[in-house]
């Protein structure tokens, strides 16, 4: 792989696409313009976490339902973002359903 327009191996800009969710995957669609690999990335970084801290935010509103939910979101989120960082890591497009779909109609 070549150095994506950041100057980055793109494995490591797609895995730092993910480091800190959709603030980092905004960070790298602005910066990014011409690798499809980490502008993938970046697509579904910020959508996928943006749709986690979306829900995030809906749980805490839920009485006794809420707190069940974010007790099962926080541990399923870290162990998302730690895949998607090592699939990326590993040059590999792992798309997750809908949000991969989506990601990928961006490019």
């Amino acid at each position: 792989m070549n150095a994506s327009s950041t100057g980055l191996d793109p494995r490591i800009a797609g895995l730092l696409c993910y480091l800190l969710g959709m603030i980092t995957g905004v960070v790298f669609l602005v910066l990014e313009k011409e690798d499809d690999f980490v502008r993938f990335h970046a697509y579904q970084s910020t959508a996928t976490f943006g749709a986690l801290f979306v829900l995030s935010i809906g749980f805490a509103w839920l009485p006794l339902v809420g707190w069940l939910g974010q007790m099962l979101l926080g541990p399923v989120s870290v162990i998302l973002w730690v895949v998607l960082m090592v699939k990326a890591y590993q040059g590999e497009r792992f798309k997750l359903p809908i949000v991969g779909d989506w990601a990928e109609e961006q490019l």
